[in-house]
């Protein structure tokens, strides 16, 4: 190495060193910053508000932890924010950190002592959970992706946006990740999490990008690299995959069945490969909501066999086939982030001329790697009526089905430079009627995949015997309900309608509130 390069390589440093510390200054000079709040007596909401007003710091913190409607009184005069917060929280157990544009207001819970032997060798887990939203509307953000950083542990939001993720103690010192499309990331310490229900917000990340740019972008191209990226981007090597499923029929906005199991899945390499993936449940259940006069019940074809084949770049989605290209208008309509990283976003649709039911959405694509890393898209609402009946069993001969709507999310986690299988979920919509019957029912059925965990070692195929038997019906291969479902696996926390309507069935339901 010269001399220059030797001097350019200790001012990268130098200025390296100048960041971090300018970071850590600012970061602790805005809890000293001393700002004046109006009034002698402040309920604590007003006074967080004010000082994200003053500051432009947004707050983060465990609503149980942290009483919005405490009063305290104020001197009237300049106070440091910490002193603030002192009242605020009324509690010297809650600790204050700072991370970039947020603090975070939390209480340290230890982890529970560890079993005596011989379970001394078991992890211990603790649960951390939390709320995502919007930092300007407070809307809930519906399958954000949570990760512990560097780790095969993760899960997703619900509609509502809760998450529930099981940690154990060697992750304390790691990192939460909170990645949301077209949000920045959220980076929080786990040591924080634990014990605290935490609302999380999210801030939009807006990247002005001329629109010359974007035209200028061939998608095909775009598309053709993706395509020849796959195994790098996915891995040559198989992987196993723990992961939560569940699917749900409802009629008329109340559940008739809702199924759900631990599954583990042996995903094969993505390069080319003659080897398919296979799939075992772990642990499964079901709960149905039918009385002897229902002649008309809908179960879903094949849930466990539909996850496995919407992971699409295993299984090529159709609109990524060159074969299809012919068949679809493409669209490089812009460019955002995701997972910290900037994405194209492609929008396809079918050609005029094609009347058959094809897809139309959206795919994100890593503009780096050329890695897919969202899919979200439908079948063609002009020609969905088209599918009839191929996603549901069998009805009664005196009762048709029309679909109304079908909708599919394909969502990739990079871990370390690989990417995995995150979350897949499947939306679909039917109006069924009697040829007697003057009144339509509808039903809407869904099913949904996330993966909690992934390993790289000791990979090995599944024995014949252990395999789920994917292409049947799902619900119809459970029997009864168990109680202690959960043990240490994580699990999607379910919607609060979901879990209102089983609630009105008298289900035990206490394990969802772990």
């Amino acid at each position: 190495m010269g001399p220059y390069r030797s001097c350019k390589t200790e001012m990268a440093l130098v200025a390296c060193l100048l960041m971090l510390s300018l970071q850590a200054f600012t970061q602790e000079s805005v809890l000293d910053r001393p700002v004046r709040l109006p009034g002698a007596s402040i309920k604590a909401s007003r006074a967080l508000g004010d000082i994200t007003r003053l500051t432009g710091y947004l707050f983060t913190y465990d609503s149980q932890i942290i009483n919005s409607n405490r009063t305290f009184s104020l001197p009237g005069e300049e106070m440091p924010v910490r002193a603030i917060l002192d009242s605020v929280a009324g509690d010297p157990t809650v600790n204050y950190l700072v991370q970039g544009r947020h603090i975070i207001l939390y209480r340290l819970t230890a982890m529970p002592e560890k079993p005596s032997p011989p379970a001394d060798s078991l992890p211990v887990f603790v649960s951390v959970g939390g709320r995502i939203v919007d930092a300007e509307t407070n809307e809930p953000l519906p399958f954000a992706t949570i990760g512990i950083s560097h780790r095969g542990r993760g899960t997703v939001t619900n509609f509502n946006g809760d998450f529930i993720l099981r940690i154990s103690e060697e992750c304390l010192e790691d990192t939460l990740t909170v990645s949301y499309v077209g949000y920045v990331n959220r980076l929080l310490p786990v040591k924080s999490l634990p014990g605290n229900v935490m609302t999380i917000t999210m801030d939009r990340d807006y990247i002005p990008i001329p629109e010359i740019i974007i035209r200028a972008q061939d998608p095909l191209l775009i598309l053709r690299r993706t395509i020849s990226s796959a195994a790098s981007n996915y891995g040559t090597t198989p992987a196993i995959l723990t992961g939560f499923y569940r699917e749900g029929v409802y009629r008329k906005k109340e559940p008739q069945i809702y199924s759900e199991a631990v599954v583990r899945i042996y995903k094969s390499p993505y390069a080319r490969s003659l080897q398919n993936d296979q799939i075992k449940v772990i642990r499964s259940r079901k709960i149905e909501n039918l009385e002897a006069k229902d002649t008309l019940a809908v179960r879903l074809k094949a849930g466990l066999s539909a996850t496995l084949s919407l992971d699409g770049m295993r299984h090529l989605f159709d609109f990524l086939d060159p074969q299809s290209f012919d068949t679809y208008e493409y669209h490089l309509r812009d460019i955002v982030t995701i997972d910290g990283e900037t994405a194209y976003v492609i929008s396809f649709k079918q050609k005029q001329w094609v009347t058959e039911p094809l897809m139309q959405g959206d795919i994100y694509i890593n503009v780096d790697n050329y890695s897919v890393m969202l899919a979200e898209f439908e079948v063609n609402p002009l020609y969905v009526d088209q599918t009839g009946e191929s996603f549901i069993s069998r009805l009664p001969k005196d009762y048709s089905m029309k679909p109304e709507y079908v909708r599919y999310r394909t969502r990739y986690r990079n871990v370390d430079g690989r990417y995995y299988l995150s979350h897949v979920r499947g939306d679909l919509g039917f109006m069924a009627r009697g040829r007697k019957k003057v009144f339509s029912s509808r039903f809407n059925i869904f099913f949904e995949l996330a993966i909690t965990e992934h390993r790289t070692d000791d990979v090995a195929r599944f024995d014949h015997e252990e395999l789920a038997p994917a292409y049947s019906i799902f619900s119809l291969t459970i029997n009864g309900y168990d109680a202690g479902f959960w043990r240490d696996f994580d699990f999607l926390k379910p919607e609060e309608d979901l879990v209102e309507a089983l609630d009105k069935l008298k289900i035990r339901l206490g394990e969802f509130n772990d």
